[in-house]
């Protein structure tokens, strides 16, 4: 999903905190001024390192391998799927052993997901998600289409009880056999997935979702236009901690602020704001969109991307705002979030107009540091972005091919590796490590 914008963002409780004392992210671009001239990093893991083969600049000490190409034969007629996505990753029991789910943000072209009849969803869609099995982190023992038959599967989220759920951002496509704009569940263990959609969950152009593990409840985002998407919670009727909880039906509701009718329009990082919830009237979208359901007195925003559980709270991404596309005003980017607990938004950061990256999009908590990686998608070079605990942001590795994005940011149960998909040119999968307790700042 290609964004104009340019963007750096911070994640953490601890970081947004003295962010919001500090009112402005003006002083922490003024402090990064060094990288702007190609001198490298002066916090963070230190300046990126150009790679001999053009294909991933990271800091001194780090490495990286690539696991899973496009196009790549796994079995007789059945290849790598294209436009690499989000992913996440899960424990197999053996210390040396992980699974990976990535999706494909296909949807009527490319190399086109193919599985068995009994994992897929409609012959005419190319979108799905692959399971790769590693081994030690970096080293691919198998991998397999573990969905197919899905469209435009963009971002999503993992469960409580360990399985991946994969989200279509689009409502449709010509041609379409059965009717698009789902969740889907994967499980990684290849125990029960089945190509059928979560429609309790509501049919829209989903992005991302992230869950509670407390109470269950999933948190979607809603990237689109022609209104503006919104953002969703979705509180499942049963309580059980595996498939059936989403499957036995719940209340899907939009979330609002009273007299705020944008987000854009909240520009101090923050301020909090008291959130309302509003039952959607026809999730399934039968005759209506659903965001075409609700008049002016629901809360929306543009380009509404990533999403990730962390800190108790429910992080989300607004990559940018234009006035000139209908925005309430114009910004760089947003993060903000969800506090179930006090039911509470709250702007993390927003992004000023001398910020040195462009379009997050992807975001992921990371263990080390007090900050976040997020999946650069924006004009020219494409970086993954980190910051500090004290919310200094800085580049972190650096796409040396093309100009692709960044996306699926994820690290492995153990902390050791991060894994990062270039999208296109052709669609890989990396799997980076080093030194990551020696962050700077």
């Amino acid at each position: 999903m290609s964004v104009t914008r340019r963007g750096v963002m911070k994640g953490g409780a601890v970081g947004a905190m003295s962010l919001a004392m500090a009112g402005s992210l003006d002083a922490i671009f003024q402090t990064s001024a060094v990288a702007d001239t190609g001198a490298g990093e002066a916090y963070g893991y230190g300046p990126l390192v150009p790679d001999p083969k053009g294909v991933l600049d990271l800091p001194r000490g780090f490495s990286y391998k690539e696991l899973s190409v496009e196009g790549d034969v796994i079995s007789d007629g059945v290849r790598v799927p294209g436009r690499h996505d989000a992913m996440g990753t899960f424990p197999t029991g053996k210390s040396n052993e992980l699974l990976v789910v990535r999706n494909h943000e296909q949807t009527a072209s490319g190399v086109k997901a193919v599985a068995p009849d009994e994992l897929v969803y409609d012959p005419e869609a190319f979108g799905g998600t692959t399971t790769m099995l590693l081994k030690n982190g970096d080293e691919l023992r198998s991998q397999y289409v573990s969905l197919a038959g899905t469209s435009t599967n963009c971002a999503g989220g993992v469960t409580p009880w360990g399985t991946w759920l994969t989200c279509e951002e689009t409502e449709g496509f010509g041609g379409e056999s059965k009717s698009h704009g789902w969740v889907f569940e994967v499980d990684p263990y290849g125990r029960r997935t089945r190509p059928e959609p979560l429609k309790e969950m509501g049919r829209f152009a989903h992005e991302a979702v992230c869950v509670d593990p407390h109470t269950l409840t999933a948190y979607l985002t809603e990237d689109a236009s022609g209104p503006f998407g919104m953002f969703y919670r979705f509180r499942p009727r049963a309580h059980r901690g595996d498939y059936h909880a989403y499957m036995q039906g719940g209340r899907l509701e939009v979330g609002y602020i009273r007299d705020v009718p944008d987000l854009a329009l909240i520009d101090e990082p923050g301020t909090k704001l008291h959130a309302r919830w509003k039952a959607v009237p026809d999730k399934y979208a039968k005759q209506t969109s659903i965001r075409e359901q609700f008049g002016d007195e629901i809360t929306r925003t543009q380009k509404l991307e990533g999403c990730w559980w962390g800190h108790g709270k429910a992080w989300f991404v607004a990559s940018f705002a234009n006035k000139s596309d209908g925005a309430a005003r114009d910004h760089k980017g947003q993060v903000w979030t969800y506090d179930p607990k006090t039911n509470e938004f709250e702007l993390q950061l927003i992004f000023r107009n001398d910020s040195r990256f462009d379009g997050p999009d992807n975001i992921t908590v990371s263990p080390y540091g007090g900050g976040v990686i997020i999946a650069e998608d924006g004009d020219g070079t494409q970086h993954l972005v980190g910051t500090t605990k004290d919310n200094k942001p800085f580049a972190f590795a650096r796409n040396a091919a093309n100009d692709s994005e960044f996306c699926g940011v994820t690290f492995s149960p153990d902390g050791r590796t991060l894994y990062a998909n270039r999208q296109s040119g052709p669609g890989v999968t990396f799997a980076i490590t080093g030194p990551w307790n020696k962050i700077r700042g």
